[in-house]
């Protein structure tokens, strides 16, 4: 590694900002479903209804992916995050005005434009300013911003809620996001790409001079692109069933009440969040010992989906504490299997691609995700729980399924005159 490829020192501290910054996300968009149990009372929402309000939030997502993807490359994370995490905080304080389902699902989908670009944002900074054998041990620690703020926001939400309203547990958790732009204006400057991993065999970081920006028509050809499109789209309905129906479901299915719902239901995120350390650590701690980027991250892959399958079994378990464990494990390895996701795109992509490919992830797991979001409200009001949690045990199998046929051999695309091609040199997406 030559000096100039070593990475930035300040890096850890940017890694914090990040993390923080998931962590706000997800704590403002968890308000809903804490608050569920109350709002659907009070408003005489059915589940089906209910899961058009959480529909509404991923369309924004799923509409806001590439365009904010764009705008992160175009104008830098610096810039593009401020007026995402502003946008989705002012979004998330109107929610305390709505009185119908209809108000409710117009700000999901302003909430959900905002902070669809947290994602793609986090995934560009981490490609600046870490080497590939570090990649996926920071794109854990970052992704578990979102099971920090999962942790957090049951007892706080819960609390607000018994003691001041639910109006107010809209209100104030959304101003951590207007305090967080404080240090990120002050210390994020942009750092310049360390490639494929500062000296790493991955491959070799390319000069601006010979770079450019291939469309998404173009990145649409690849094979490798539409095999981590397809790894979220099927990794990323499992983690909003959580987010979105936990709450719901311990209380309708397994009697808890809001306050012990306030105690227990951070547990399966927690894990989660041990998911998304641990796995991000094992894939690196691999690479470390001398493991290829390839065999180690399939590795990691295949044993996060085995521990994922536990879901299945969640609604046929005999008490509500067998049945909490059972989606603990299914948490951690769900995110586990995140964590891994985002070092495979920073071990595929140039850091100047990075947010647009991961916008196109975050339209497939938009696409899939509010089809499924609202399927989930159709079925339980329908039949019940177990369909759905069958198929939150299913998806990640195939979501392997398209690691091993589509990306194939984990290795950096050669990147030259501003096209990106598989290794083998075809740009037909074949193998």
């Amino acid at each position: 590694m030559t000096p100039e490829e070593k990475p930035p020192p300040q890096r850890w501290w940017i890694l914090a900002l990040l993390f923080a910054a998931m962590t706000i996300n997800i704590l403002d968009r968890q308000v809903l479903s804490l608050v569920a149990p109350v709002l659907r009372d009070e408003l005489r929402l059915s589940n089906t209804q209910y899961g058009s309000i959480v529909f509404s939030f991923l369309l924004g997502m799923t509409l806001g992916q590439i365009p904010v993807g764009m705008m992160m490359d175009r104008y830098g994370a610096r810039a593009g995050f401020s007026v995402a995490v502003a946008w989705w905080s002012a979004a998330n304080m109107l929610h305390a005005g709505a009185r119908s389902a209809a108000q409710f699902g117009l700000l999901r989908f302003l909430l959900g434009v905002g902070e669809c670009g947290t994602y793609s944002a986090g995934v560009k900074v981490i490609g600046q300013y870490f080497p590939a054998g570090e990649r996926a041990l920071a794109a854990g620690l970052f992704n578990s911003g979102s099971l920090a703020g999962a942790i957090i926001a049951p007892p706080l939400i819960v609390f607000l809620t018994l003691n001041y309203g639910w109006p107010a547990a809209f209100l104030l958790p959304s101003l951590s996001g207007i305090l967080w732009l404080v240090p990120w204006l002050k210390l994020y400057r942009p750092a310049r790409s360390l490639g494929a991993g500062g000296g790493s065999p991955a491959g070799q970081s390319v000069s601006p001079a010979r770079a450019g920006r291939p469309s998404v028509r173009r990145l649409a050809g690849l094979a490798p692109v539409w095999g981590v499109i397809l790894m979220r789209a099927f990794g990323g309905p499992v983690t909003h069933f959580y987010w979105y129906w936990l709450p719901e479901y311990l209380r309708r299915e397994r009697g808890m009440s809001l306050e012990m719902i306030g105690w227990l239901a951070w547990l399966p995120f927690f894990s989660g969040g041990l998911g998304n350390i641990g796995g991000g650590w094992f894939s690196s701690r691999l690479i470390a010992r001398g493991w290829t980027v390839n065999r180690a991250r399939k590795t990691a892959f295949r044993l996060a989906v085995a521990l994922s399958l536990a879901a299945a079994l969640a609604p046929l378990a005999p008490g509500a504490g067998t049945a909490l464990a059972l989606i603990c494990l299914a948490s951690l390895g769900i995110n586990a299997f995140a964590a891994n996701l985002m070092g495979l795109l920073t071990d595929l992509f140039p850091e100047r691609v990075l947010a647009r490919v991961s916008g196109m992830t975050g339209v497939g797991d938009g696409a899939v995700s509010m089809t499924m979001m609202q399927l989930t409200g159709v079925v339980v009001d329908r039949f019940s729980y177990l369909p759905v949690f069958v198929a939150a045990g299913a998806f990640p199998l195939a979501a392997l399924a398209s690691l091993e046929r589509l990306v194939g051999e984990i290795r950096r695309l050669d990147w030259e005159d501003g096209r990106i091609s598989p290794p083998n040199g075809s740009e037909s997406g074949a193998r």
